[in-house]
């Protein structure tokens, strides 16, 4: 990761980018578990937070759009709607903006950073959007829909910030 304020797209980040979208899509696929028709319980979402974490919004928002693409190619998990797509999008962008309010210039927020950058996304992605997107898809009310979209998401907050924490750390020093 680069030092200074001025962010490169170099050949490094391209690669580390690539396999974040890459373990995505293997860990939403293949290792996620649909418990309902539209209750997916995984953590492929991590990877995209990591690399908005790591690289900005930008990288966090190319890797989040090509992880949904190259997934829905693969493996479709039900029929295809744009809006998660641009959850996905979103899932980068929103630990971009942590990153470049909280990380850019210090490191010691690094943990406050990953809680923020994971609660923001857990509420309004996994919570709002996602319940929304999915009301439009099965035609379910929300309401009906969202205590058991709100458990799922507080357990996978917990996860996910423990797994990034892990993780930042590790994919920082390669």
């Amino acid at each position: 990761m680069q030092k200074n304020n001025t962010r490169k797209m170099t050949t490094v980040i391209i690669v580390k980018a690539a396999f974040l979208a890459a373990l995505s899509v293997i860990l939403t696929r293949f290792l996620s578990v649909m418990v309902t028709e539209n209750l997916r319980v995984g953590i492929g979402f991590v990877p995209i937070i990591l690399s908005g974490l790591l690289y900005g919004p930008v990288v966090g928002a190319i890797v989040g759009f090509v992880a949904d693409m190259v997934g829905v190619m693969i493996v479709s998990h039900g029929a295809f709607h744009l809006g998660f797509t641009l959850s996905s999008i979103l899932t980068g962008v929103i630990p971009g903006i942590v990153y470049l309010t909280m990380l850019k210039d210090q490191k010691k927020n690094v943990t406050v950073a990953i809680v923020v950058a994971c609660v923001a996304v857990s509420v309004f992605v996994h919570i709002i959007l996602d319940t929304y997107w999915l009301t439009q898809l099965y035609s379910t009310g929300a309401m009906a829909m969202l205590p058991m979209r709100v458990v799922k998401a507080a357990i996978q907050t917990v996860i996910s910030i423990i797994v990034i924490k892990v993780l930042y750390k590790a994919i920082e020093r390669i």
